[in-house]
């Protein structure tokens, strides 16, 4: 006799139309299928908006490039054509060639070392003729001034076999040529033994390093002249490890130091120049009286200009210690030891996934060129610090978890202090304690804004007066997210940026976008006039024009964001939260007018790329039916134009409807979910139904799901081809209660179907992963409803696995269940009962479902021995259950081979529990070990009757 849960039904669904058209004639979708299916990839607008690039991409095999112009309409199509860009005139496509597939698999294969492998070409596309150059053995490519005139490409080095590699001896330099080229005569300059390069963006300037003998050298090249010449900056026995242009192509920056191996900082000097002048200036040098006592100049940070040029950004960092000398010890000599100390900031686990970042962290400094002045922006204290307004602003803010490293064990979120320095003395000042957000500066560094999280309120702060506000204690609706359902305080619906000269924040509630001048917060104004919350609408800002990149760019742990500036005029996204419609809408900040519907449609839509110098959008559209293919509009989505038609075999197949199902919870609530059908849907027919959860789905209800191998879950669209029905219900939590919360809210909507004609009761299984697998396992200790069921990578034992670690970052998962996704909202020896009660592993002998579970031995997430708990409890128990380990992998598959083989798996398993198919061997009778290598046990059992 199967348990049901009880509960109080109510069920409202809401379809979507199936087409008219007979799907008869169609056939179901297989594994071989999904080499068919390719996705769009990289793409790309050119400025004039006259032109669309981009790649499709499928499973296995070679990419193509697609350069599309949009009207008149042509298309260049280029196989296995990578990495392409526009020039800024939109005359040339640079892209890069990747060898072939099979040619690269046939290599490997072979064992062919690397540098006789084949390797990538370079490609130009004229877009006026129409014809494609092409450079043999070319690694990359960069376009002065954003390709106005030049490109700069670099050569792979002479393959070992090759007569020029023959022709070398011992004292041949390293490096390889690299080719300036003029895009429009094709005239070339050549410059060999070339290690490094760096172009302007929007400058004519060149630089590379060359080896020689020797050492090394740096030139530069002017490129505003018809016969570019090479100007040697630099030349000594010593290397260049960095260096950086600034972006109108003024100004050179460069690292000059020791060339070796043993230590990751060395004793580098940072030098300047200018065109026009005669050598480069030594602008900060070992031992410089603005940097901590003994600090180097390191070559582990990038060097970088602000964006007026003014000043540039360096890294520094403490003496390493010298290498460890173990040459006169045996390996069984040598004592190798991890010593845990309770008083850690990190933990050992973490501190050693750290280490390598530890070791060759640098920390920023920052060189004023006009008044020859250094300061030292972050310290060991205050390692991520951020400058204002693209490295020009006086104001900096700095931020550390140091005082709170030891607590993220068990507390979430991070807590921060935050700092602001001040760039003209070097003054610094802790503005914030223990801040469990990520504080930002506003564009110009007026001011600092943070979300306080018990407040649930913005905050700011003026940084020149030091005045404190609260920002949205005008918005007269909630600011904080309604959907936070886990222990820790909820965050924000967002900060959508600022406006010019930082006049206005812009804020969102649940609907709407509000702005408040911070001076004056106690006059918010609803830029949107609450036509989102009238509408049942959520309003977001579609960010199109900002491009800002912040400067001194702090290394890890780095939580500070860079600034968006709002134009005036918005575009805005649009959700309808009852019918999950999508589109856009027009508004303009201070225009007194409401909100423009510019279109909405039950449709998913992608966010928008503009073209810079024209009034064309590109973005993708899609349903359940409908791929993501690549459309151009106007901002007034007037005209909207389909580019791409990339998997037209979609009509060859069954597919899926979907539609919007409603029900109350065990305790009351209403609930919504997504409900896949066969395209040829008879409701009259009894159809077998597969149950997949995790969290919240059902304002995915216009996402596409394209037929792949996937590495952890059902794929929608293959079901519902052969003739399954598939569930996706949302879930709400209680805190404390998680396994019951969604029993509380998959079981009444389960049931609710289970009484429908068109759905086999006795044919019903569920399926997830992770966080879902671990509620499928407690689920199947309730209830006997399910025929079958699939956990991947479940936590079994809430007891053992709170005192696990995520062994990919080094964590304890303390933090996990006490503050976020497992919602137990206490300590283990706070609530003891909460861990038991929610653990599968104690009421493992009530569980009478079939049980296939997936958990990999090298799983960083989720140890898996949780999934080997529950395993050999079932098998002691003697109840049906299997196990699945992918040797050396992770939370999931990550070998197309390996996803494949468990999406077959996954599908054998249901089928033959759901349809009565005949089990394959794995499944009834295993693959013993001595078998591994021989037999995969995906064939039928043979010899027997099912």
């Amino acid at each position: 006799m199967r348990r049901f849960l009880t509960a109080a039904l109510l069920v409202i669904a809401l379809g979507l139309p199936a087409s008219p058209t007979a799907h008869a004639q169609n056939r179901p979708l297989t594994h071989d299928d999904y080499d068919r299916w390719e996705e769009i990839e990289a793409q790309s607008i050119s400025d004039d908006g006259k032109w669309v690039l981009y790649r499709t991409s499928p499973p296995k095999g070679d990419d193509t490039l697609q350069v599309k112009r949009v009207e008149p309409r042509r298309t260049h199509t280029i196989p296995r054509g990578e990495r392409a860009r526009f020039t800024a005139d939109a005359q040339f496509v640079p892209f890069m060639i990747a060898p072939p597939h099979d040619s690269t698999r046939q290599a490997q294969l072979d064992d062919v070392p690397p540098p006789r492998r084949p390797t990538t070409d370079l490609g130009l596309l004229d877009l006026a003729s129409g014809d494609t150059t092409r450079v043999d053995r070319v690694q990359s490519y960069k376009l002065p001034n954003e390709g106005r005139t030049w490109i700069v490409y670099h050569h792979e080095p002479p393959r070992p076999d090759s007569s020029d590699a023959d022709e070398k001896n011992g004292d041949e330099p390293d490096g390889a040529p690299l080719t300036l080229r003029r895009l429009d005569s094709g005239e070339t300059w050549r410059y060999e033994h070339v290690t490094d390069y760096a172009v302007a963006e929007e400058g004519p300037l060149l630089t590379y390093t060359a080896a020689d003998t020797t050492g090394g050298s740096l030139h530069a090249l002017r490129l505003d002249e018809e016969a570019p010449q090479a100007t040697t900056l630099h030349s000594g026995t010593q290397t260049y490890p960095q260096m950086a242009v600034d972006g109108a192509g003024t100004q050179v920056a460069f690292l000059n130091g020791p060339d070796s191996t043993d230590v990751p900082h060395h004793d580098n000097t940072l030098y300047h120049w200018t065109t026009g002048d005669a050598a480069p200036t030594p602008v900060v040098q070992p031992g410089a009286a603005a940097l901590p006592n003994e600090w180097l100049i390191s070559e582990q940070a990038d060097l970088s200009f602000s964006a007026d040029g003014s000043r540039v950004f360096f890294g520094t960092a403490p003496p390493p210690p010298a290498p460890v000398e173990t040459d006169s010890l045996l390996d069984k000599e040598q004592v190798e030891v991890d010593v845990w100390h309770w008083q850690d900031p990190y933990l050992k686990p973490m501190q050693k996934e750290r280490a390598e970042g530890k070791t060759e962290q640098a920390y920023r400094a920052v060189h004023f060129l006009k008044e020859e002045r250094t300061l030292q922006l972050a310290t060991e204290a205050v390692p991520a610090v951020t400058v204002a307004d693209e490295g020009t602003a006086d104001v900096a803010l700095g931020v550390t978890n140091r005082p709170y490293r030891r607590a993220l064990s068990w507390d979430w979120p991070p807590a921060y202090d935050a700092y602001l320095i001040d760039l003209r003395n070097g003054e610094r000042e802790r503005v914030l304690r223990d801040l469990q957000a990520v504080p930002q500066l506003s564009p110009t560094g007026a001011y600092l804004t943070w979300w306080d999280r018990e407040a649930r309120d913005w905050k700011g702060l003026n940084t020149g007066t030091g005045e404190r506000m609260t920002l949205s204690a005008s918005i007269p609706h909630a600011v904080h997210d309604h959907r936070h359902d886990v222990p820790y305080p909820a965050g924000p619906y967002g900060l959508a940026g600022w406006t010019e000269d930082d006049a206005q924040v812009l804020l969102y509630d649940r609907h709407d976008v509000w702005a408040v001048d911070p001076d004056r917060p106690g006059d918010a104004q609803a830029v949107t006039d609450e036509v989102g919350r009238d509408n049942n609408l959520r309003l977001r800002h579609v960010s199109l024009d900002d491009d800002r990149t912040p400067a001194a760019w702090g290394d890890w742990p780095n939580p500070v964001s860079p600034p968006t500036v709002v134009s005036d005029t918005l575009l805005l996204s649009a959700f309808n939260v009852e019918t999950k419609a999508n589109g856009f809408y027009h508004d303009r900040i201070g225009s007194g007018e409401r909100p423009t519907e510019l279109r909405m449609m039950d449709r998913s839509f992608s966010s928008p790329e503009t073209a810079d110098d024209a009034d064309r959008l590109l973005y993708t559209r899609e349903s359940v039916r409908e791929f993501p293919d690549l459309r151009v509009t106007d901002r007034s989505f007037s005209d909207p134009q389909k580019l791409s038609d990339v998997n037209p075999q979609q009509d060859e197949y069954r597919w899926a409807t979907v539609e919007l199902m409603e029900w109350t919870s065990a305790n009351g609530e209403q609930l919504e979910g997504l409900l896949y059908k066969p395209e040829d849907f008879d409701p009259d027919k009894e159809y077998p139904m597969m149950t997949y959860f995790y969290e919240q789905y059902s304002d995915d209800l216009h996402e596409h799901y394209a037929p792949e191998a996937h590495r952890s879950i059902i794929n929608f669209t293959f079901y519902a081809s052969r003739e399954y029905l598939v569930f996706v219900p949302d879930i709400h939590y209680e805190e404390g209660y998680p396994g019951e919360s969604a029993m509380q809210s998959v079981m009444p909507g389960v049931t609710m179907l289970a009484n429908r004609d068109y759905v086999d009761d006795d044919r019903i299984g569920v399926q997830g992963h992770s966080w879902g697998g671990y509620q499928i396992a407690h689920m199947v200790t309730k209830t006997d409803l399910f025929a079958a069921a699939e956990a991947g990578a479940p936590v079994s034992n809430m007891i053992s696995a709170y005192g696990g670690i995520r062994w990919g970052t080094g964590m304890s998962r303390m933090f996990q269940y006490e503050e976020t996704q497992s919602r137990i909202g206490g300590s283990l020896w706070d609530m003891p009962m909460r861990y038991i009660n929610n653990s599968p592993i104690f009421q493992a002998d009530r569980i009478d479902t079939p049980l296939m579970m997936m958990h990999n031995d090298e799983d960083s997430a989720v140890p898996w021995e949780q999934g080997i708990e529950l395993f050999v409890a079932l098998r002691r128990l003697n109840k049906p259950a299997w196990l699945l380990n992918y040797t050396g992998e992770v939370h999931w598959p990550t070998d197309l081979a390996e996803m494949r083989d468990w999406t077959t798996r996954m599908q054998q398993f249901f089928d033959h529990y759901l349809k009565g198919a005949p089990a394959p061997v794995w499944l009834k009778e295993g693959v013993p070990a001595v078998d591994q290598g021989r037999s995969l046990g995906l064939e039928p059992v043979t010899g027997t009757s099912e």
